[in-house]
């Protein structure tokens, strides 16, 4: 009980801290949402159905009402008849499980989860950005994170919120050592997205470190979390984070291979929706063409410029020297946005989970005036709420 007790008080005031942190952020993700509801409302179409019955939401919602097995209604454009098999199945199982026990609809089950992971997903980056940085950094890094460019897949029906704070808190338990709580929301990640494979990175490598046998001397390479070694090494519950870690990603590709009779079905129903690695050649043809070709989107240009932009980050994040689970996370997420072949308009969200490539954002801004601090949170929402509004009214594919 006494460890209860204390968990809680931990819990507490972690909430305390971060408090002001998460009202900033629900302000201005409302400019977000309130823009899309303005402009959906001159439209004729209600923020509920834009934000949770729409484009990915429709395949989630089709999974937990129906699972997989049973064809998509109207049928898949894309991906063949087994095109469920490509969505991973955490986030449906939720919603399965939620609308069983309390009887709502789906959509709302779907909707309302989301809302609430993304709460949690901001408060989960504060408390790695305070572990990291300090509680002034850790604000800006919320805020900035509010703001980004594709911001509004954070109050959608969709795996991003859920996925960033199974990952957000995974780092957490990582920086503090916690590691069977790493390992399992590794392994729930895993299971709710595929890039979740950044994460178990994270966690694993992160745990192989401190089995190392201590070098001693000149010339170690520090370690990547605070030092376990000086602490006993607790052995077991390390082990533990390395086989719970991958499980969740794993069983999923198992199963899908398992239904389609081939070891690589999942793999096969990724290419049958456009999907493949290539080591970044569709990426750079893509970025070519924002130079070359003269019918460019709104969409492609912002893209460009975030996948750009996280590049440029990541290597200003290594200079910072973090603790190498997080780098190992925002590298492995970068690497997998970046190499992947198709859907290059969505590629900006893909990244939306790497928050942390803001830590070097929000560290400049914790220094700034603050003039310059208003100036550009209130710009940067601004921007993000009209690219929001235009994502979902004039783009015509999914965010």
């Amino acid at each position: 009980m006494g460890h209860v007790r204390t968990a809680r008080r931990a819990v507490a005031a972690s909430w305390r801290r971060a408090r002001t942190a998460l009202l900033l952020h629900c302000g201005l993700r409302l400019i977000g949402i309130g823009m899309v509801a303005a402009w959906g409302h001159r439209k004729g179409v209600g923020l509920h159905e834009i934000l949770a019955t729409r484009w990915d939401s429709v395949y989630y919602l089709s999974i937990a009402e129906h699972g997989y097995s049973s064809p998509m209604v109207p049928a898949c454009q894309e991906g063949g008849p087994t095109c469920k098999l490509a969505f991973f199945p955490l986030y449906p199982t939720l919603i399965r499980g939620v609308c069983a026990v309390t009887g709502l609809p789906a959509d709302w089950v779907a909707w309302g989860m989301a809302l609430a992971a993304s709460l949690l997903a901001a408060w989960g980056i504060f408390a790695v950005a305070e572990k990291l940085y300090g509680a002034r950094v850790a604000l800006f890094t919320v805020a900035l994170y509010a703001v980004v460019p594709h911001a509004l897949v954070q109050s959608m029906a969709y795996t991003e919120p859920v996925f960033t704070a199974l990952t957000a808190w995974a780092l957490y338990a990582v920086l503090t050592r916690a590691w069977l709580t790493a390992g399992t929301l590794a392994l729930l990640a895993g299971a709710t997205r595929p890039s979740g494979l950044a994460v178990i990175a994270a966690v694993t490598l992160g745990a192989a470190w401190q089995l190392l046998p201590v070098t001693g001397g000149h010339g170690a390479e520090p370690p990547a979390v605070p030092d376990e070694r000086a602490h006993g090494r607790p052995t077991a519950r390390l082990y533990g984070a390395i086989v719970l870690a991958p499980l969740g990603w794993a069983a999923f590709v198992l199963w899908v291979g398992h239904r389609m009779h081939r070891w690589d079905g999942y793999f096969v129903e990724q290419r049958r929706w456009g999907s493949t690695f290539d080591g970044g050649t569709f990426t750079v043809q893509r970025l070519r063409d924002l130079f070359t070709q003269p019918a460019l989107s709104l969409d492609d240009v912002v893209v460009a410029g975030t996948v750009i932009t996280a590049i440029i980050l990541l290597c200003t994040l290594a200079v910072r020297r973090p603790p190498a689970a997080v780098w190992i996370y925002a590298a492995a997420l970068v690497l997998i946005t970046v190499c992947g072949a198709g859907y290059f308009h969505a590629k900006a969200r893909f990244l939306l989970p790497a928050f942390p490539l803001l830590f070097p954002l929000a560290t400049a801004l914790a220094r700034a005036r603050t003039t310059t601090v208003y100036a550009v949170l209130t710009g940067c929402a601004v921007a993000s709420a009209c690219y929001s509004g235009y994502l979902t009214m004039v783009w015509t594919h999914s965010p």
